[in-house]
Parts: C-alpha cells; sequence; structure tokens
C-alpha cells in the first residue's frame, strides 16, 4: 500500500487534495493487533473513569469546590485528548486504515496541541489551589470564588487556543510536494512539517517557543507553588498536620509528573534524540502519552482523595440497595 501512494506528486501549493499516510509505530507493523489491545483498554477505561469522575462532581453538591471544579477541568481534557487520537490509531492497527486527509490532519494536529497546553493550565490552577488552601487558609474562600475558578478555567481555554492557533497556519504557509508518509500514529506539528519542500525553520522556533515560554513557564509556576507549601507545611509543628497537608497534594504531584515527564521526552528525543534513541520508542511513548495519564488520573484521585471515595462508595451501596 505505501509504495502504490508513495510515487504519487501533489501540486506544491494545493493542499486541498492531499492525503497522508499514518504508518502507526515504524518497525513494529507486525505487533499492531497485539499493541491495539491494551491501547484499547485504557482508552475505554479512560472514558468511563474520567465521565464518571465529572459525573459525580457535578451532581454531588458536597464536591462543588475549586478543587474538584479544576479536577473535572482535568477529566474533560483527559477525554477529549485520549478521543482526539486513539481512534484513528485503533483503526491503524485493526483495519489498516491509514489515510488521512491534510485538513483532518491539520485539524487533528490543532486539537492534539490545543488540549496539551489547556491542561498544563489545568495544572498550574491546581497548585495554585492547594498554594492557597495550605499557605492562606483563612482566605482560601474569598480568593477562589465560583467566578474567580470559572474565569480561570476560561482564561485556560483562551489562553490555548491563542498559542495553538498559529500552528494551522505555520502547516498551510508551507510547500508540499509529494511525501505523503507520516512515521508516527497520529498528526502533530512537527511530522505534518517535516513533509514540506520549504524551509520549517520557523516552524520549528515557534514549536520550542511555546514548549518552553507556555508549558515550561507552567511547570517554573507549579515548581514555585509547591515550594511555598513546603516551605508552610514545615513551618507546622504538629507531624500529624504536617502529613495530613502533604497528602492532600500527592495525588496532584503524580499527576503532574505522568502529564509532564512522557510529554518533554516526546517532545525533545522527537527534536534532538537523532539516532541515539529508536523512532519506535519515540513512537510509543508518544501513543502510551495519550491514554496511560487520562486512565490513570481518575485511580490516582480516587484513591487519594476521601471526599471521592466517600462517595463513589455511597453511589455503590446505593446501587446495590436498588438491585
Amino acid at each position: 500500500m505505501l509504495q502504490e501512494m508513495a510515487p504519487f506528486s501533489y501540486n506544491h501549493t494545493n493542499t486541498q487534495g492531499m492525503w497522508y499516510v499514518l504508518i502507526g509505530i515504524p518497525g513494529l507493523e507486525d505487533s499492531h493487533p497485539w499493541i491495539s489491545i491494551p491501547i484499547c483498554s485504557m482508552y475505554v477505561l479512560a472514558v468511563i473513569g474520567n465521565s464518571f469522575l465529572i459525573f459525580l462532581i457535578v451532581t454531588e453538591r458536597s464536591l462543588h469546590e475549586p478543587m474538584y471544579f479544576f479536577l473535572s477541568m482535568l477529566a474533560s481534557a483527559d477525554v477529549l485528548l485520549s478521543t482526539a487520537t486513539a481512534p484513528k490509531m485503533l483503526a491503524i492497527f485493526w483495519f489498516q486504515s491509514m489515510d488521512i486527509s491534510f485538513g483532518s490532519c491539520v485539524s487533528q494536529m490543532f486539537f492534539i496541541h490545543f488540549i496539551f497546553v489547556a491542561e498544563s493550565a489545568i495544572l498550574l490552577a491546581m497548585a495554585f489551589d492547594r498554594y492557597v488552601a495550605i499557605c492562606h487558609p483563612l482566605r482560601y474562600t474569598t480568593i477562589l470564588t465560583s467566578s474567580a475558578t470559572g474565569k480561570i478555567g476560561i482564561a485556560a481555554v483562551v489562553r490555548s487556543f491563542i498559542i495553538c492557533l498559529p500552528f494551522i497556519f505555520l502547516v498551510y504557509r508551507l510547500g508540499y510536494c509529494g511525501r505523503n508518509i507520516i512515521p508516527h500514529s497520529y498528526c502533530e506539528h512537527m511530522g505534518i512539517a517535516r513533509l514540506a519542500c520549504d524551509s520549517i525553520k520557523v516552524n520549528i522556533i515557534y514549536g520550542l517557543t511555546v514548549a518552553l515560554l507556555s508549558t515550561g513557564l507552567d511547570i517554573v509556576f507549579i515548581i514555585m507553588s509547591y515550594t511555598m507549601i513546603l516551605c508552610t507545611v514545615f513551618q507546622i509543628p504538629s507531624w500529624a498536620a504536617r502529613f495530613k497537608a502533604l497528602n492532600t497534594c500527592a495525588s496532584h504531584i503524580c499527576v503532574i509528573l505522568m502529564f509532564y515527564a512522557p510529554a518533554f521526552f516526546s517532545f525533545f528525543a522527537h527534536r534532538f534524540g537523532g539516532k541515539t534513541i529508536p523512532h519506535h520508542i519515540h513512537i510509543l511513548v508518544a501513543n502510551l502519552y495519550v491514554v496511560v495519564p487520562p486512565m490513570l488520573n481518575p485511580i490516582i484521585y480516587g484513591v487519594k482523595t476521601k471526599q471521592i471515595q466517600d462517595r463513589v462508595m455511597l453511589l455503590f451501596s446505593f446501587i446495590s440497595t436498588c438491585c
């Protein structure tokens, strides 16, 4: 199939009729059916777990607090991120449905980057929530009102849209002249740009700028928040009170590590890894990244957050009573 499509030549400037071929995980094509089993399972669990978490937060009035509103935003982003990538990924693995139009590829690229940047902002908002709750507990309800929480959520979405919109224009401005094979399971900015005949220097610079000045700054502010949290916690005389304060942050720290570590590994390995890291490892990590954190986030918060545990147990006991 790839041999048949590769020689096809497109007009240098016309992108309307362009089609790409997503080959999945290069070098592991024979293992695609086996790889699809855990990915499909994790995708289903991610959608069910996050949807249930959103339902729980929306319906339970006791969970109508800023911390849980931010958590529902995170769960929504996780569902959208996995849904923007996993169905096409599974179609490639199961049915060899590798073709994707240029417009669809660019749309997928935009939504993946948009959701990633928005989710990074939500994690920063959650770190700010923990900072206010632990460092300024008496002012918590006056600082993080329902209105302020909603505005933070809107700001995260607007910021992400403004940052990611230029990616569309950056790939549309390029000239393409026939190369149409993307060695990946989904479309992302540099994967599309590298198929162009023109210079992609601007694309590379903007991609690095976004990574360092938006997501990178989010990480810096998150570290600053937790540094101040730790300073406050270790001034508490009671060890029990210290443990309780740190325990409220544990789940958030786990989620942060799961979100940023594989994302930055994939980002920098894709650009600077060269021959040091096998290409199929890059792609495999990128594939797992869009399903593993979304699957684990509801589990982590369910295990570490007593209020969610209590509501889940109450709901299941009610269901069992009705049955």
